[in-house]
């Protein structure tokens, strides 16, 4: 019998091999393009499981269930950051440079039964912790919006998670904080909740008189706590 999904954040030795692909800055736009081609590569089994990191310019995305009042007007808007739709779940999110995003594409229906939202969930507080930071993940109340993601232990937001899953195959993924601007989380309701207050690793190395991770050191520690190995060059 298969593996099942490991929560405590590793692949598992028995699952498909989930490869690592680093990639730099790229437009969001560009960026759905290329995912889209992804998920078709994936689906027709020409490629593997593939972990990829990289980064956008500033973009508010928002998932279809998001009303309007939860986007940045022209009062709040500071930096006239652009909005984008997006076919993921969740709702209104930012994603721009000192940002960590990863996208995953993996046929979940190859890797037998699990949640692959939770499995997401445990590997970055894993990350977080090989990287000296405390971190949990929140059951969400009956009726409230969603608490799916990354938190400190006094419930400020580090890592936001959307995920789209058709014909068992993933796409989207995460966005962890690493030295974003900040403010712009002021500017709209993050992910539906009201009263939520985001943060970054710069602050909790702030508050523990540390350094800052390099996104270097942020994306070795993502990538090792989800078990994805760099594929030998051919």
């Amino acid at each position: 019998m298969a593996k099942t999904w490991d929560n405590g954040g590793g692949s598992g030795t028995d699952l498909p091999p989930l490869h690592r692909v680093d990639l730099g800055r790229i437009p969001y736009a560009q960026a759905l393009e290329d995912m889209a081609a992804w998920v078709v590569q994936r689906r027709a089994d020409e490629v593997p499981d593939r972990l990829y990191l990289l980064s956008h310019p500033q973009v508010i995305t928002y998932g279809d269930r998001t009303p309007l009042d939860d986007l940045p007007t022209e009062a709040t808007a500071i930096n006239h950051i652009p909005t984008f739709p997006v076919d993921r779940g969740g709702f209104a999110t930012y994603h721009g440079p000192g940002q960590l995003i990863g996208y995953l594409v993996m046929n979940i229906r190859q890797r037998g039964p699990g949640d692959v939202v939770r499995w997401l969930e445990n590997g970055l507080i894993k990350a977080l912790a090989e990287l000296g930071f405390d971190a949990v993940r929140r059951e969400t109340p009956k009726g409230a919006s969603s608490l799916v993601g990354v938190w400190t232990p006094d419930h400020r937001k580090i890592g936001s998670i959307g995920m789209r899953i058709r014909g068992g195959i993933t796409s989207h993924g995460f966005a962890l904080n690493i030295d974003p601007d900040m403010t712009v989380f002021e500017q709209f309701t993050v992910c539906g909740l009201h009263d939520v207050t985001m943060a970054s690793l710069s602050q909790l190395a702030a508050e523990q008189n540390r350094p800052t991770p390099t996104d270097a050191q942020v994306r070795n520690a993502v990538a090792d706590a989800l078990g994805a190995i760099t594929p030998a060059p051919r």
